[in-house]
């Protein structure tokens, strides 16, 4: 056992090192991102519960339900604060599940209406939002879009069991 725990102090020893080297060759990376509390609700963090982030480059997405209503919500690191999302969110709607592209323009989520849930993509160019699985007959859940924003892929379940699918921006099934 005490050949084990100098072996293990060894190897912890040696990644702190390794990780210091690695931090330092990219720019101060890990580092720890602290946002203030905004009682108010304007900042990234609130009195209200904020779900499912995602982050990329500098946005983060995120569902908080600090109007009332489960919505998405775009901060921008860099500027600490938040991005109007016209046209995202419905008022008949629950979001979840945001995922963003690598230079912010697209967002994918899923929305739920009535007990009927659907993997949206919102282009933040246009403003628009598109029901990417209106015409699939299953439960979908978690997407996740690529860093191009060119494909989302999410689960579905169609006959009772969950499986993979990968859909083009306009809702185009991949094979």
């Amino acid at each position: 056992m005490g050949v084990f725990i100098k072996l293990l102090k060894q190897y912890l020893r040696v990644l702190v090192i390794f990780s210091t080297i690695l931090a330092g060759s990219c720019g101060g990376y890990p580092r720890l991102l602290q946002f203030p509390y905004d009682t108010g609700g304007r900042g990234l963090n609130s009195p209200t519960v904020e779900l499912m982030p995602h982050i990329s480059d500098a946005n983060i997405v995120f569902v908080s339900d600090r109007n009332g209503s489960q919505d998405v919500y775009l901060f921008d690191a860099d500027r600490r604060q938040l991005v109007e999302l016209p046209g995202l969110n419905s008022l008949n709607a629950i979001a979840s599940d945001p995922s963003i592209s690598e230079d912010g323009r697209y967002i994918a989520f899923t929305s739920s209406q009535l007990g009927v849930s659907d993997i949206y993509l919102h282009d933040r160019e246009t403003g628009l939002n598109l029901n990417l699985t209106k015409n699939l007959q299953a439960e979908v859940r978690h997407p996740n879009i690529s860093s191009d924003g060119a494909a989302i892929a999410f689960e579905a379940n169609r006959n009772g069991q969950w499986d993979i699918l990968i859909y083009d921006r306009f809702g185009k099934a991949i094979d």
